[in-house]
């Protein structure tokens, strides 16, 4: 079993910045590839940023330029910095870890980029 617990949330004005961290805890020996999504009201759950072990990173096209995810593996945490928020980019954001077989997922911090 893996626990996720993400912070860093919150309300932001148009061009602002956050910074979202997913702390893993148990068996996070075992992750190979933690990421973020995202969902807003209406729409479907979308990947936002991943990254493995092997620090290959991947990002939606709509974040690109803008949104930075990292990993620091001693804390077994996943960050993901946003830059330039658009109101757009409101959402639930949602931590996910990959096991083999399994993906987990953080309860999820609510995002909104409103002026």
């Amino acid at each position: 079993q893996v626990q996720l617990v993400e912070s860093g949330g919150g309300l932001v004005q148009p061009g602002g910045s956050l910074r979202l961290s997913c702390a893993a805890s148990g068996s996070s020996f075992s992750i190979y590839a933690m990421g973020w999504y995202r969902q807003a009201p209406g729409k479907q759950r979308e990947l936002v940023a991943g990254i493995t072990n092997g620090v290959t990173i991947n990002y939606a096209d709509s974040v690109k330029g803008r949104f930075t995810i990292s990993r620091d593996n001693a804390k077994n945490t996943v960050y993901l910095q946003m830059n330039i928020l658009k109101p757009e980019d409101t959402a639930v954001y949602y931590c996910n870890a990959d096991v083999p077989q399994r993906r987990y997922w953080g309860q999820g911090t609510q995002v909104t980029v409103s002026s």
